[in-house]
């Protein structure tokens, strides 16, 4: 199949004119479509799963003629509902090039409250981490296996100033660290004693480890959803700090929390894990273990 013909708005609307059995489909989320839509428009938000189920309840002809629009020539979700439209079968799908920003700019018939979508305010202040949904993932290796988990976190805030994380505190409860992997398995609580050891992280002596947020800087360009900030910070384990730097993706949620979500990677042997590491012990055989542990962290301040 070929992709779907482009119409202008004016071509759109002679269509719909002349063709009473063309369906026009806003492929947006449903609080955009209830604020300004196409006259006669129905919505489909292409974001949600159930899209291709309520397409087909919809338009069970597959014969139908369709015209999918988003928001505007720059946002891909038109041409992306267009896609699996196609992919389904639909033998008549049309797509409005310029989508509802040309379709307004020429002044045509739309439907709507046109009430302003109102923007999340960034939050501003000191802010402590909801610790039933932040998280810290950790993942080891050797040559042949792997071995991953969570680490709690005993508690934490960040400082928000303009927009910008100024300054921050994340305390991991070293003592409760956990084996995803080996749970229900006898060598669980074998691994779990090994890691709490002064192998590798002495927990009887260093029972927390803390990461200190410095400063985060925007990343210029990013987008939402990509790594957007780069932060600086130290980590202090068992007893020894140094800085690290890495990038994280970060923004607003629904709700108005600030979310932020980063994966890197240490080297333990910096803080004196030197446990099984090939640079600090002639032979180790079967006891070789990586120096790097990746982490992969999620905060989410407690709601406004």
């Amino acid at each position: 199949m070929n992709s779907p013909r482009l119409l202008s708005a004016q071509e759109l609307n002679a269509l719909r004119q002349q063709e009473p059995r063309l369906i026009i489909v806003d492929v947006r989320l449903p609080d955009d479509y209830s604020r300004r839509a196409i006259a006669g428009a129905v919505n489909n938000c292409v974001f949600e799963v159930t899209f291709q189920k309520r397409l087909e309840e919809l338009i069970p002809h597959l014969q139908t003629p369709i015209c999918v629009y988003g928001a505007s020539q720059t946002s891909h979700e038109a041409s992306m509902a267009a896609e699996k439209m196609r992919r389904a079968g639909y033998t008549k799908v049309y797509q409005l090039q310029g989508c509802l920003t040309a379709w307004c700019e020429a002044g045509l018939p739309e439907q709507g409250s046109q009430e302003p979508l109102e923007p999340l305010t960034f939050p501003a202040g000191h802010f402590r981490l909801d610790l039933t949904e932040s998280r810290v993932e950790w993942l080891g290796r050797n040559l042949l296996n792997k071995h991953s988990g969570h680490l709690p976190i005993q508690s934490g805030y960040l400082d928000i100033q303009n927009e910008t994380i100024t300054g921050g505190e994340i305390v991991f409860a070293m003592n409760e660290i956990t084996c995803d992997d080996l749970a229900g398995n006898p060598y669980h609580d074998v691994l779990i004693a090994h890691l709490r050891s002064d192998d590798f992280f002495d927990t009887e002596l260093f029972p927390e480890a803390r990461l200190t947020l410095q400063r985060a800087s925007h990343i210029p360009g990013s987008a939402a959803g990509t790594q957007n900030l780069e932060v600086k910070a130290a980590l202090t384990l068992k007893g020894v700090t140094h800085s690290i730097q890495f990038s994280a993706a970060a923004g607003l949620d629904a709700e108005g929390r600030y979310v932020a979500q980063a994966a890197l990677s240490i080297d333990r042997t910096r803080w004196g894990v030197l446990y099984g590491s090939g640079r600090f012990f002639s032979r180790l055989a079967g006891h070789l273990v990586n120096d790097l542990i990746e982490i992969q962290v999620r905060v989410v301040t407690q709601p406004l």
